[in-house]
C-alpha cells in the first residue's frame, strides 16, 4: 500500500520542528540579546509555517486561500484557531519584526510571544497532531 502524499502533512512536519525551537527558547526565563533575537526568529519561523499548514490543509478541503490572514480567517470561521484576534496580532507583529530591528520592540514582542502567540501556536500543534494522527 503506498502512503498519501499529503502537502499539509509535510508542512506540519516543518512547522512541528520549528514550534519545537521555539518552545525550548520560550523555556529560557531570562534570555541573552541574542537568544531574544533567536527566539523571536523561531517566533518568525514558526508563525510562518503555521498559516502555510492552515493554508495547504484548507486548500486540501477545497477553499482557496490568497493570504496569511484569507488562512487565519477560515482557520477560525472553522474552528480550527479560537483566537482570531490573536492571531491577527501575531501576523502584525511577526511583519514588524521581520524587517527592523530595535531592542525595546524585541523586549515588547517577547512578552507577547511568550504569553500570548506561543499559546496560540501550541494549540494549532496540538490540533494538527491531532489531524496527522499522531
Amino acid at each position: 500500500m503506498v502512503s498519501e502524499d499529503i502537502r499539509w502533512q509535510q508542512r506540519f512536519n516543518h512547522f512541528e520542528k520549528a514550534f519545537l525551537l521555539l518552545r525550548d527558547a520560550v523555556a529560557i526565563p531570562v534570555p541573552s540579546v541574542v537568544e531574544r533575537a533567536g527566539l523571536i526568529q523561531f517566533f518568525e519561523m514558526a508563525f510562518e509555517l503555521a498559516w502555510k499548514v492552515l493554508k495547504d490543509y484548507e486548500e486540501a478541503e477545497g477553499f482557496s486561500v490568497r493570504s496569511p490572514r484569507d488562512a487565519i480567517k477560515q482557520a477560525f470561521e472553522a474552528g480550527m484557531v479560537t483566537e482570531g484576534h490573536d492571531w491577527i496580532d501575531a501576523l502584525e507583529d511577526r511583519n514588524l519584526t521581520t524587517h527592523t530591528y530595535n531592542e525595546a520592540t524585541a523586549q515588547a514582542v517577547e512578552e507577547k510571544i511568550r504569553h500570548k502567540y506561543f499559546p496560540l501556536l501550541e494549540q494549532l500543534h496540538a490540533e494538527f497532531r491531532a489531524r496527522a494522527g499522531r
